[in-house]
């Protein structure tokens, strides 16, 4: 493969900030989509416009050897359609015709239906596509499907990075606060209803490491990955010909127990640990064995080294 210039959707959003400068680095050229956020990195050539208009695609695309597409949106009714469904059938209509050598969609555990329905054995590549409930799921669902629906019906090259829920400076201590996760921004992030004594504690601010527990006490055990490790996976895939219309699934060394990631918590913060009973949810975990053996792919990052990082991010912040 020979990839000199790449175009990017997304490059301004949590994952793009980390993937230009790897592409810099790289030497390759990058020229990226402009909504609202301008890219800050120096060297990328930006293009103004939408990834809901199909004329600011093409001129993205145009000239480019392989697409990045990482622009999304989360639980908003008024976005999710035109920015993730139709944004990505754009980026994937300004392909046709185009040379273009690898179009890489970072796609989401959530096309799987983690946590919401029940998952006996480590989800694989050849799990079904399961979106649970909620706009953002569905959209990871919809994009893998279009993309490899491109593939065969025009003969684009992709490659899908699958990652689990992304992790990056201190947000791992917001995921077990207390006081952050009584009302969730999306479904299943926090914890929906509490017990009045557990809202008591929040309304008094006092703070607890919160363990996710099953109706019967059992603590949950569910994967996650750092920022570091997407990268690296990203480096892996970007140009190899071995990731061509292939799926990756991207996710932490190993899953974690709540009870034990909440312990270790607990002994480097001080703060006491509380159970809190999130019913109606799924353990599971993620096979990252293909990433592994096709890419070379080697998490550094489990919950304990992820827990000490956020905990030095934040010492340093304050």
């Amino acid at each position: 493969m020979d990839i000199r210039t790449v175009a990017v959707f997304g490059a301004s959003g949590k994952i793009g900030r980390h993937f230009v400068p790897l592409m810099l680095e790289r030497g390759l050229a990058v020229r990226a989509l402009v909504h609202r956020t301008p890219v800050e990195a120096e060297g990328v050539e930006s293009v103004p416009g939408s990834i809901t208009d199909p004329d600011a695609c093409r001129e993205v695309v145009a000239g480019a050897d392989a697409v990045v597409q990482l622009a999304t949106t989360k639980e908003d009714p008024d976005s999710f359609f035109d920015v993730s469904v139709k944004g990505t059938l754009n980026a994937l209509e300004a392909c046709r015709g185009a040379d273009i050598q690898q179009f890489l969609l970072m796609g989401g555990d959530a096309a799987f239906g983690i946590w919401f329905y029940p998952q006996p054995l480590p989800i694989d590549e050849n799990h079904k596509l399961m979106a649970y409930p909620g706009y953002y799921a569905f959209t990871k669902v919809m994009e893998e499907v279009m993309v490899e629906q491109y593939s065969i019906q025009y003969g684009i090259p992709y490659s899908i990075q699958r990652c689990s829920w992304i992790f990056e400076k201190d947000d791992l201590l917001g995921h077990f606060s207390l006081l952050e996760n009584v009302d969730p921004a999306e479904p299943g992030h926090g914890f929906g209803e509490v017990a009045p004594e557990v809202m008591a504690l929040v309304e008094a601010g006092e703070e607890r490491v919160a363990v996710q527990v099953d109706e019967t006490g059992w603590p949950y055990h569910r994967h996650i990955v750092h920022i570091d490790d997407v990268v690296q996976a990203f480096g892996k895939i970007l140009g190899n010909p071995s990731a061509i219309n292939q799926s990756f699934n991207v996710a932490a060394p190993s899953a974690f127990e709540y009870r034990v990631a909440g312990d270790y918590l607990s002994e480097r913060t001080g703060a006491p640990t509380i159970d809190i009973a999130c019913p109606g949810y799924h353990s599971f975990e993620i096979n990252i064995t293909k990433a592994r053996a096709m890419l070379g792919y080697e998490p550094r990052n489990d919950i304990f080294r992820m827990i000490d990082r956020a905990l030095q991010y934040r010492e340093r912040a304050n």
